[in-house]
């Protein structure tokens, strides 16, 4: 059984330090991706079937080992507490029992899903009488490289497990108990199945030259995901020799226009900003139309009453409430800065400006935006549609919460990541995004003329 023990320092956003890659720690990298790559066939061979069972039976284990999995979390939370981690952080970090059931939950929801792999995309016989189809297979061996997202280990595990694939998951000290004890509880769930155990890898024990080699392991491992804050991610793409899929940091939009229902307004700023701070799916930056005072002012005096430290322009200031509107939780509003607009806050802070048009939105978003989630309140159908059509992101919402954007919201009943690339794969990725497709001709002997 592998350990996930690691010596890799994070500072307080959570990036993970590389180092040059050691010849022994390239080694055991690429060793561990050969055991993966040697233990995938099985997946093809047992078929939807046996991959659900297996599903199912990681969700009771996981049950099963709850009380195991939070005591570990509260050593990785203390740690962290001494360590001066945010809180931002700190509650990325945490399980408690209803998180681990919505681990189980999602494995479970990941069973019910058809299984990707061997879906034909297009398919049909050619003039020359030669059969051919393009059909889903899966990517390989997947590497992830994450930071003090607990679930994730899971979520990617079990993605990866229905789509047919290999990973090797590399988690990072913050949360090295809890990933060690949901390793071992998903390995030993594998072996319960009479699968192969090294279908799912950990290189925490490698601390911070496993990340430098696993960012080379290009031939060992088919493609790597980051998950975490801006500075992992870049340091991703910019370094590593594997195949990346970016996923990005969420400098997320709530446009309320002119023509906004109030109520809604207020119920969709609230908890696109409140709901879970944390997230990269959480609004950052609120843009209020000029002709939308009423509504704005309600939405700021939501927004005060919750505790949202407001980073305001000139006119959002003269809509904030008077001081005997506020609430007990209110925070003093701060000047917005040219450095507000591009901030992920992660936070109980958020960014407001009120524009003059709907135009001036949409250039606002495209000069700011990460291409994560865009969202628009309003009661006008063309004001919609221009926004839908004209903003950039991999989602786009009208008249919803920005908290939409995932995984299991959108029922794909986990997610790797939100994809901000427009190769492959774009926002949530699911079981389909970790599959790449192969051609298939069957003929009767013809030859090419």
């Amino acid at each position: 059984m592998q350990t996930t023990e690691s010596t890799a320092p994070q500072d307080q956003s959570g990036r993970q330090d590389a180092e040059a890659p050691r010849p022994e720690v390239e080694e055991a990298v690429r060793q561990r991706a050969e055991w993966a790559r040697q233990a995938v066939p099985e997946l093809a061979i047992a078929g939807r079937a046996r991959k659900d069972a297996v599903l199912r039976h990681m969700a009771e284990a996981l049950r099963a080992n709850t009380a195991a999995i939070l005591t570990a979390n509260r050593e990785d939370r203390g740690r962290g507490r001494e360590a001066g981690t945010s809180a931002a952080m700190l509650d990325r970090l945490k399980l408690d029992e209803a998180r681990v059931e919505a681990l189980a939950l999602a494995l479970e929801t990941l069973a019910g899903l058809p299984d990707p792999v061997g879906t034909v995309v297009r398919g049909g016989p050619l003039p020359n009488g030669v059969r051919m189809s393009q059909v889903r297979v899966p990517l390989g061996v997947v590497g992830a490289v994450y930071e003090a997202r607990p679930n994730v280990t899971v979520d990617i595990a079990g993605i990866a497990l229905k789509s047919g694939n290999g990973v090797i998951l590399r988690g990072g000290s913050a949360a090295e108990s809890t990933n060690a004890v949901l390793i071992q509880v998903l390995r030993e769930a594998l072996v319960d199945q009479g699968f192969d155990p090294n279908i799912i890898q950990g290189i925490d024990d490698l601390g911070r030259p496993g990340v430098a080699a696993l960012m080379a392991a290009r031939g060992a491992v088919d493609v790597l995901v980051p998950r975490g804050g801006r500075e992992l991610i870049q340091r991703v793409v910019r370094e590593a020799r594997v195949p990346v899929i970016e996923t990005g940091e969420g400098n997320v939009h709530l446009y309320v226009d002119a023509s906004a229902p109030k109520q809604m307004a207020v119920d969709i700023a609230l908890n696109s900003k409140t709901h879970r701070t944390s997230v990269c799916n959480a609004a950052e930056t609120l843009l209020l139309h000029r002709d939308a005072e009423e509504t704005g002012r309600e939405v700021l005096r939501a927004l005060t009453r919750a505790g949202v430290l407001l980073h305001v322009d000139e006119a959002a200031r003269a809509w904030l409430p008077t001081l005997a509107d506020r609430g007990d939780r209110a925070r003093d509003a701060v000047d917005a800065t040219e450095e507000d607009w591009g901030t992920e806050y992660l936070d109980m802070e958020m960014a407001v400006r009120v524009v003059d048009s709907l135009d001036q939105a949409i250039e606002h978003i495209g000069r700011w935006s990460t291409g994560h989630t865009e969202a628009i309140v309003t009661n006008d159908l063309a004001a919609a549609e221009r926004f839908i059509t004209e903003v950039d992101a991999a989602a786009v919402i009208v008249n919803a919460s920005t908290r939409f954007t995932d995984g299991g919201e959108l029922g794909l009943g986990a997610e790797v990541g939100i994809s901000t690339q427009k190769m492959h794969a774009r926002g949530p990725m699911g079981l389909e995004e970790l599959t790449t497709t192969k051609w298939i001709l069957r003929g009767d002997g013809q030859i090419r003329r």
